[in-house]
C-alpha cells in the first residue's frame, strides 16, 4: 500500500496532526493539518474584503487629506469642498470593483511585491479618467477643483501603493512563520520528488498548507493500488488543491494520478521541473489548439513599449535642457585639464544584441575600443583629475541622454559593458545573454543597489546579472521612476565609483 510521506524535510513553523495510520509518519516529518472540516475560502474571503475595504479607506482618506491641504493653501482655511469629494468617492468605488474584476485582492497576490506598482498605476490611473469623464458628461465637474483633484491622483497613488506594499510584507512575514493559511495542498508523488519540492520551495511560505503528502511506489503493479488509497485520503482531507510530484519523463505516472484526482473536487498541478526554477514568470500559454509552456514571461505589449519609450523621450529631453550649464562647464573642464576629445565613444551591444556607440564624458587619458579594454580599477592611474570627480557623481555617463533620444538606450535598463567583457560573461555566466533583451539604461536596478565599478571576482558580476534579470522580469513604469529617483538620491547608488 501507498506511504504517508516519512521524509526528511524541514518542518513547518507550525505543526499538527495528519488522523488515521499516518500519525508516526506525520509527527515525524511534521507536516501542518488543518482539521479535514476547516474550509480557507472563508479566509480568502475575508482577506479579500480586507483589503478591498482597506483600498477604499485609503482613497477616501487622502481625498479627506488633500482637500484639507488644498483649503489651507489656496484659501488659508480648512474646509472640504463637496462636488470634489463626490468625484473621489466615485474614484474610489471604480478603483476598488477593478480590483475585484480582475482578482486583484486574491491573498495569493500579496505574497509577492511582483506587479503591483504597475497594476496599481493602471487601474488607478483608468479609475480616476473614468470619473473626469463621467463628471464631465454628468456636469459634475464645474464647481470641482482641477488643482485639488490631481493633488488627490498623485497622493491616492502614493498612499496606496505605501498602503499594498505594507500589506504585502504583512503577509509575507506572516507566510514565513507559517501563519498564512491561503490553499489546503495535497502531495502525491514519488519519495525523492516530494522531499526535493519541500526543501525546496518550503510550500508554507507560500501560504500552503500541505494536509498530507502520499508517496508512490515506483511499480507498475501497485501505483493502481496506490492512487486508490491516495484519492480517498484526497477525499477525506478536502484539499484545494492537487500536487503531483513524479518527473515529467514519466507521463505515465502523471496520466494515471490526473485521471485518479479528476474524481476529487480540488485543483491538480503539475509540480515543476527544475529547470523552471530559472523564470520567475512561466506560464502556460495557448494559442489556437496549441498548449505551450511558455519560459520566459510575455513581451511587453505595445502600450507598455509606448508609455515607456515616451518617458524615455520626455525625461531625457528635459535632462539635456536642464542640464545644459552643467554640461557645458564640465565639457570645459575636461579640455582644460587634459589633452584629448571632450566626449568618449565606445562599442557596445545594444537590443537584441546589436551594436551601437554609447557616449560618455572622457574620463581617462585612454580610449580603448577594441579587443583588449581594461577595466578601471581602484586609483587607476589613467583616470584625470576632473574624470575622478564626473564618475564619483555619475556626470561621465550624462551624455548618454543623446543616446537614449536615438533610441539605442532607455533611461533604465542593464548597463551595458564593452564588447569584449560582454563576449567574456556570456561564455561563464548563464543567462547573461538575456540581458540583451531589452534596452540597455544610463541607469539600473544593480546600480541603485550599490552594484557598480570595478569587477574582480565572479561573485560581483553574477550578482549584476541577478539584479539586471530581476529588472527585466519585474518591470514596471512605476519601478523605472523609482530606479530613477533613487539615482540622485539614494548613497548606493554612488557607492563603488571609480
Amino acid at each position: 500500500m501507498s506511504r504517508f510521506a516519512d521524509l526528511s524535510i524541514p518542518s513547518p513553523p507550525q505543526g499538527g496532526r495528519i488522523p488515521g495510520e499516518q500519525d508516526v509518519a506525520a509527527r515525524r516529518s511534521g507536516w501542518s493539518q488543518a482539521m479535514p472540516g476547516h474550509n480557507t475560502a472563508l479566509v480568502r474571503a475575508s482577506f479579500s474584503v480586507m483589503a478591498a475595504l482597506l483600498d477604499f479607506a485609503i482613497v477616501l482618506w487622502s481625498a479627506i487629506g488633500c482637500e484639507s491641504l488644498y483649503h489651507s493653501f489656496a484659501y488659508s482655511s480648512t474646509g472640504l469642498t463637496l462636488p470634489n469629494l463626490r468625484l473621489c468617492l466615485f474614484a474610489a468605488i471604480l478603483f476598488v470593483l477593478s480590483n475585484v474584476m480582475r482578482h486583484e485582492y486574491s491573498i495569493k497576490n500579496y505574497l509577492d511585491f511582483a506587479g503591483h506598482g504597475w497594476r496599481c498605476f493602471m487601474l488607478w490611473t483608468v479609475a480616476v479618467l473614468c470619473t473626469l469623464a463621467f463628471g464631465f458628461l454628468a456636469k459634475a465637474t464645474e464647481e470641482s477643483s482641477r488643482a485639488a483633484f490631481v493633488l488627490f491622483y498623485a497622493i491616492g497613488m502614493f498612499a496606496i501603493y505605501v498602503e499594498r506594499a505594507s500589506l504585502v510584507l504583512l503577509v509575507k512575514r506572516s507566510a514565513e512563520r507559517g501563519g498564512v493559511s491561503a490553499r489546503r495542498v495535497f502531495l502525491v508523488g514519488f519519495e525523492r520528488e516530494i522531499e526535493a519540492f519541500t526543501q525546496r520551495y518550503h510550500p508554507w511560505k507560500s501560504g500552503m498548507n500541505v494536509v498530507a503528502a502520499v508517496a508512490l511506489r515506483d511499480e507498475p503493479d501497485a501505483l493502481g493500488d496506490d492512487l486508490a488509497l491516495a484519492q480517498a485520503s484526497a477525499r477525506m482531507l478536502r484539499p484545494d488543491d492537487v500536487f503531483i510530484l513524479a518527473p515529467w519523463s514519466r507521463p505515465d505516472v502523471i496520466d494515471n494520478c490526473v485521471t485518479a484526482f479528476l474524481r476529487v473536487p480540488a485543483s491538480i498541478h503539475l509540480g515543476p521541473e527544475r529547470v523552471l526554477d530559472r523564470f520567475v514568470d512561466a506560464h502556460v500559454n495557448k494559442i489556437g489548439a496549441i498548449a505551450s509552456l511558455n519560459l520566459n514571461g510575455r513581451p511587453h505589449d505595445a502600450l507598455e513599449i509606448v508609455a515607456k519609450r515616451a518617458t524615455d523621450v520626455v525625461l531625457a529631453a528635459l535632462g539635456l535642457v536642464v542640464l545644459s550649464p552643467l554640461l557645458l562647464l564640465v565639457a570645459m573642464a575636461i579640455k582644460l585639464d587634459s589633452q584629448g576629445p571632450v566626449l568618449f565613444f565606445q562599442r557596445r551591444y545594444g537590443f537584441n544584441r546589436e551594436p551601437f556607440r554609447i557616449a560618455k564624458f572622457r574620463s581617462m587619458t585612454t580610449m580603448e575600443d577594441g579587443r583588449n579594454v581594461t577595466q578601471a580599477t581602484a586609483g587607476d592611474a589613467r583616470i584625470t583629475r576632473v574624470g575622478r570627480f564626473i564618475r564619483r557623481y555619475n556626470i561621465d555617463e550624462l551624455p548618454q541622454l543623446i543616446n537614449v533620444l536615438r533610441g539605442d538606450m532607455s533611461l533604465v535598463g542593464p548597463r551595458p559593458h564593452a564588447l569584449v567583457h560582454d563576449q567574456l560573461y556570456e561564455s561563464e555566466i548563464a543567462l547573461y545573454a538575456r540581458r540583451h533583451n531589452v534596452k540597455p539604461g544610463i541607469t539600473g536596478w544593480a546600480q541603485v543597489n550599490g552594484l557598480r565599478g570595478e569587477i574582480d571576482s565572479p561573485e560581483k558580476i553574477r550578482a549584476r546579472v541577478e539584479h539586471d534579470l530581476y529588472y527585466i522580469d519585474h518591470w514596471s513604469l512605476p519601478l523605472d521612476l523609482w530606479i530613477i529617483f533613487m539615482t540622485v538620491f539614494s548613497k548606493k547608488a554612488y557607492r563603488n565609483a571609480l
